[in-house]
């Protein structure tokens, strides 16, 4: 439950920076609505937010909208392609000034919030209100407030009233009275704004969609790891199975050459298999030489079938017989004969017998 709980936090919280960021490009191509008298304006906003928020009457005019008109296809397109941005009328809006210490700006949202009942003249829970900061004209440790006041009610009739128009609303700002002093009035304040009154339809649409696409994620790298788990199991039984098979006809190769059974074999096959089988003198003589020390001389050199014997000289004939199993073409390397002095008396006689493996293998363990 408790991992659930933080996965469903984590996508709300996905979604509504997915719905940030998509507001956020949208307001590139901000659209401002005004009413004026009794006629509803369109305009282009100036580029730049800070502009816009200076004067919402300052841009090119789309359209003059007449109330229950509606509005063309054409700007129907444009809208739903940009950021709406209404203007409250001014006389709609509740102005309230309020003074804080320098030290206490960072901490305005909390000391409205405590003040807004006393500053309303409506209930608080049927209220929306925006506020600016500015530092004081008069004393630079004082932080003028101001605090724009409406009534929720107006604000829900205005957004539907446009919305019946074709004209839905993304935020909402306000300018106070309109003989309010120039530098009371330099800036809007945003009184209610679609991101930070997301409905849980609109957040959960959004939710359930990411939710799914992380669950289609999740369910894909579990399936390719399954895939992948599987391929690789199949793949090392398949190698098993033919290392396996590849040792048992070794050994039955090497069972089956015994005279009898070479005998029973045709003549043309026999000698195939001779050849496969058998390890070429050159190239068992060129394994001697280089396993053998330039010290060690050979007098005799005897191949019969995969037995081989060398008879010679050499001033340390034990230290003969690594060299020779690590040449790869002779294992089973042993003295047959006992070790004895030259006639020199600096050499010894060796007598050494290995096994040659074959030319060609069957398989390997």
């Amino acid at each position: 439950m408790f991992i659930g709980a933080i996965l469903r936090r984590w996508i709300e919280i996905l979604a509504t920076l997915y719905l940030a960021w998509r507001d956020s490009r949208r307001e590139l191509r901000s659209i401002i609505v005004t009413r004026e008298n009794q006629h509803i304006v369109l305009r282009h906003a100036e580029t730049g937010r800070d502009a816009m928020l200076r004067d919402a009457r300052v841009g090119t005019v789309l359209a003059n909208v007449n109330p229950g008109t509606g509005i063309s296809a054409e700007l129907s397109r444009a809208v739903h392609d940009g950021f709406v941005i209404f203007e409250f009328p001014a006389d709609k809006v509740v102005l309230r000034q309020i003074t804080v210490p320098e030290q206490a700006r960072k901490f305005l949202s909390g000391v409205i919030r405590n003040q807004i009942d006393r500053l309303s003249p409506w209930p608080v829970n049927s209220i929306v209100y925006g506020f600016v900061a500015e530092t004081g004209t008069e004393d630079a440790a004082i932080v003028d407030v101001r605090i724009l006041i409406a009534s929720r009610t107006d604000i829900d009739s205005a957004r539907q009233d446009l919305a019946a128009l074709g004209l839905p609303v993304d935020r909402i700002v306000a300018r106070g009275s309109e003989i309010e002093p120039a530098s009371k009035t330099a800036g809007s304040v945003t009184l209610w704004s679609r991101l930070a009154d997301t409905s849980s339809d609109r957040l959960g649409g959004v939710a359930r969609a990411i939710g799914i696409g992380v669950g289609a994620s999740v369910a894909g790298c579990i399936l390719l790891s399954s895939w992948a788990f599987v391929s690789t199991a199949s793949i090392q039984s398949s190698s098993e199975d033919m290392a396996a098979r590849s040792r048992v006809l070794q050994r039955d190769m090497r069972a089956g050459r015994t005279a009898s059974s070479m005998a029973s074999i045709p003549p043309a096959e026999r000698a195939w298999l001779l050849k496969d089988v058998s390890i070429s003198s050159v190239i068992l003589i060129e394994a001697l030489s280089r396993a053998l020390p330039d010290s060690a001389y050979l007098n005799e050199i005897r191949l019969d079938n995969e037995k081989l014997r060398i008879i010679g000289l050499a001033d340390d004939a034990p230290a003969l017989l690594a060299p020779l199993e690590r040449s790869g073409n002779l294992t089973d390397v042993h003295f047959f004969a006992p070790t004895t002095r030259g006639p020199d008396g600096k050499l010894f006689r060796f007598s050494i017998e290995a096994h040659v493996e074959p030319r060609i293998k069957i398989g390997e363990d």
